[in-house]
């Protein structure tokens, strides 16, 4: 896939566009940089968009820039929250970046990627130098972070700390000379403060590079795990599956998007899926689930987890006491007489049940009104929402 196609997909914004595809087109190698927050160490989906999206821009020979906010985290900062988070202590740091690291390497490639721990420059400031970089920005400009324009509505306190919490990231752009800044669209303000604060210091303003943020399993708040809705890349296949088998089917598309590698021809594919009505969501689901376990674990685990999911929500929709039909052994029948002397409808209004994919077979969706089965073995059928039924050889 062309560069700048590869890196533009899935992006919510890119500012400023016109640069940065020159910039590309150029053949220039870009120091890309993605800020760590060190109090929540275990990496669900959510977070590995924006490290997806480094890892195709080393994979075209750029260079991955880890900043762990390991300053900022032990002073405590608001972090795009309603408040101040507590902050931790070096230890703390320490352990939580060692989970950090393991995970991480599940994405990211350990060439062309650099560690950085913020507190390399920040801690090193002194009391004349935070005023001399206070200087380079307003309150005014601080303030119109949208967390603290609503605590001042909300008459939430601010502390003189959180002020600064900005500037001191917007300073990590300047520190490693960051050419890009990945991150979620609620980090605009602070990415765009660090472009104003590059040209301060004589240096290039970086790219802001904005992904969408992805809603976790509730299909209402982004994915966070103080939220409790998300889906961790270390998390057992059987538990990943089946979180990712919960989301919204609206999410379905977003999570192909963004969370997997499927090239453009493969998602207008299961675009067009989704659309069809014959089509259950479900079904694309399962590939979705399939994927995503496939990536962060294995292909045999990928399978397995997928047919035990099937089997264990085949079984929970069954109920105990069900009709059964007898055919002799070996004999081919039409699904659409099987049906018929069960439920006593009409040929027609069997057919279009089965268009609506109102058929199951087994658990899987059937939408062929001329299948045939051969009454070899015992199948369990389901027709609409209500009428489960088996057929077994005599």
């Amino acid at each position: 896939m062309d560069e700048l196609v590869a890196l533009k997909r899935g992006a919510a914004d890119i500012i400023p566009i016109e640069e940065f595809e020159e910039r590309i087109k150029k053949g220039e190698k870009l120091r890309v940089k993605l800020g760590i927050d060190p109090t929540a160490p275990d990496i669900h989906l959510g977070f590995s968009v924006p490290l997806r999206k480094m890892r195709q821009f080393q994979d075209f020979g750029h260079t991955a820039v880890l900043v762990v906010g390991d300053f900022t985290a032990m002073i405590g900062d608001p972090s795009g929250r309603s408040k101040t988070r507590p902050p931790l202590t070096e230890e703390e740091v320490k352990k939580n970046m060692e989970q950090y690291k393991e995970q991480i390497l599940k994405i990211l490639k350990e060439d062309n990627l650099e560690f950085r721990y913020n507190s390399e420059w920040l801690g090193r400031l002194t009391s004349k130098d935070i005023i001399k970089l206070a200087a380079k920005t307003t309150v005014a400009r601080i303030l119109e972070r949208d967390d603290f324009e609503k605590r001042m509505k909300e008459n939430v306190p601010i502390s003189l700390h959180e002020i600064l919490y900005p500037l001191f990231q917007a300073y990590d752009s300047v520190a490693i000379r960051a050419d890009v800044e990945l991150g979620g669209t609620d980090q605009r303000f602070n990415h765009l403060l660090g472009r104003d604060l590059q040209r301060e210091f004589g240096q290039r303003p970086q790219v802001v590079f904005l992904l969408p943020l992805l809603e976790g399993l509730d299909g209402k708040l982004k994915m966070s795990k103080s939220y409790g809705n998300y889906v961790g890349i270390n998390e057992p296949p059987d538990q990943m599956f089946g979180k990712i088998m919960s989301i919204p089917d609206a999410l379905i598309m977003k999570y192909f998007i963004l969370c997997t590698d499927l090239d453009n021809e493969e998602l207008e594919k299961i675009e067009r899926s989704l659309k069809d009505k014959d089509v259950n969501p479900r079904d694309i689901k399962l590939d979705l689930a399939e994927t995503i376990v496939r990536m962060y674990h294995s292909e045999t685990a990928a399978k397995k987890t997928r047919e035990n999911f099937i089997k264990v929500f085949s079984k929970r929709e069954l109920p105990e006491d069900m009709e059964e039909v007898v055919y002799p052994e070996g004999e081919r029948v039409w699904i659409v007489k099987v049906i018929r002397s069960i439920t006593g409808l009409s040929s027609s209004d069997i057919r279009r049940v089965i268009k609506q994919g109102g058929l199951k077979i087994d658990g899987e969706k059937v939408t062929d009104t001329d299948l045939e089965i051969t009454v070899d073995r015992e199948y369990v059928i389901k027709f609409g929402k209500k009428t489960f039924f088996r057929v077994r050889p005599e």
